[in-house]
């Protein structure tokens, strides 16, 4: 090797993967100038929407997308400086709009300095689910929803597409082809061109001119708050698209989410998810004591806490506040609800061959499941299809468990959690092996 190539060798700079991922990164623009008027005088960015500001869930779900963002403010310019400094721990430049009567498309402008290259342009009052954004990220141009199921398709901004860029755009368009989801993946060289006369400039005035290209990205949870009306939908929206995708058993789907979704929706801005698993644990608590004094109002009472155990997760995933720790310490708190009812009952009607296998088998159920979690990295219920079909999930057992502790029947009881549990760990272990070997 000669001395010029052993120098360029040993001068060359080797990247981590960390840093690739962050040449790769871009700016976002959040454009939050607003007057809020129709909101009651609020800076809508700093609403509290499914448990977390507007602002902050936009920033959070673009933060592994953006290094930098760029937030023009106007009216509650300070509000918002407040709590940018307060709240979020991000690379970003907050821009003063002393006109923002001149509209959205002035703003974008007075951000035009501070950009280069690629960015991400979003509305200070819109809400995207993390699948939206993850998404909408690697497209191109205005982003277009062509099956909007959240928003008010009359009030909302319509696209004509023509050649696969804007042909057309507005709110009163009688004939289009997608909706505007106020998402916007650019370069900067849209902006040139672009001037403003002193008059008033929205962002679709700048589309309508600079014809971006349009990619559709259509069943994904999306929506934009202009009114009370739309933020108290907003915060009941949020709460139901959050419910897990997987795991549920027949009560939960059809009995059980319906009511905790209500109650996650009224307590999401208010409590945390770690409020709402004291509230459930204390609640199976104090069914299992109740067990000494009224068998069904016992039963009632741990139906209750199998519904409010649903409310942890729901809030944790609206307001973006999951955590490993979370799950880990609800499905351990879970634990001790089930033994310390079944024990309960053991101990105020008699220990019997069915309570020993009905205990058994209780903790047997959660065990494979997590047990395969822990081996293969992922959930059973995603791998194994099978799975869905099998009865004995908990929500399962706690209602069956509430109806016969209703009628009185605690032998049976006994009896009915020992079959269904065993057989659902016999059947898991059957198609766990069936799974690997297909």
């Amino acid at each position: 090797m000669s001395d010029a190539s052993l120098k360029s060798h040993r001068h060359r700079k080797i990247y981590l993967p960390s840093e690739i991922l962050k040449m790769n990164l871009m700016k976002a623009v959040i454009l939050s100038a607003g007057f809020g008027s129709r909101i009651g005088g609020y800076p809508k960015p700093l609403l509290k929407v499914g448990g977390i500001e507007i602002i902050k869930r936009t920033i959070t779900l673009l933060s592994p997308h953006v290094d930098e963002f760029i937030i023009v403010a106007g009216k509650y310019y300070e509000d918002i400086k407040q709590f940018l400094e307060k709240n979020c721990r991000i690379k970003y430049r907050l821009i003063r709009n002393e006109h923002p009567e001149y509209g959205n498309g002035y703003s974008l402008l007075l951000a035009k300095d501070h950009i280069d290259g690629k960015f991400v342009l979003v509305m200070g009052d819109h809400i995207y689910s993390k699948e939206f954004v993850d998404k909408a990220v690697k497209l191109e141009g205005l982003i277009g929803d062509a099956k909007p199921a959240f928003v008010d398709v009359n009030e909302a901004t319509k696209v004509k597409i023509s050649n696969g860029v804007v042909e057309d755009i507005g709110k009163k368009l009688s004939s289009f082809d997608c909706i505007d989801t106020g998402f916007f993946v650019l370069d900067r060289s849209i902006l040139d061109g672009i001037e403003f006369r002193g008059e008033e400039l929205t962002v679709s005035d700048i589309m309508k001119k600079a014809k971006p290209k349009v990619s559709i990205l259509s069943g994904y949870f999306w929506i934009d708050v202009d009114t009370k009306d739309d933020l108290r939908r907003a915060n009941w929206l949020i709460v139901r698209n959050s419910v897990k995708g997987s795991g549920d058993g027949l009560v939960s789907k059809y009995i059980n989410r319906r009511i905790s979704t209500r109650i996650s929706a009224m307590l999401v801005n208010s409590a945390t998810p770690n409020m709402m698993t004291a509230i459930s644990f204390l609640t199976g608590i104090a069914s299992s004591l109740l067990v000494l004094f009224s068998l069904p109002l016992a039963g009632i009472a741990y139906q209750l806490s199998s519904i409010l155990d649903g409310c942890d997760g729901e809030i944790a995933r609206a307001s973006l506040k999951q955590s490993r720790f979370g799950g880990y310490i609800d499905s351990i708190l879970d634990r001790y609800v089930d033994f310390l009812f079944l024990a309960m009952l053991t101990f105020c009607y008699g220990l019997s061959y069915p309570a020993i296998f009905a205990i058994f088998g209780s903790f047997m159920v959660s065990y494979t499941s997590e047990k395969y979690r822990a081996d293969f990295g992922r959930s059973i219920f995603s791998d194994v299809r099978w799975m869905k079909y099998l009865i004995g999930k908990r929500d399962e057992r706690i209602f069956l468990i509430m109806l016969l502790c209703i009628l009185g029947m605690v032998n049976e009881i006994f009896w009915a959690i020992a079959i269904i549990t065993n057989m659902r760990v016999i059947l898991t272990v059957l198609f766990v092996a069936l799974n690997s070997r297909s």
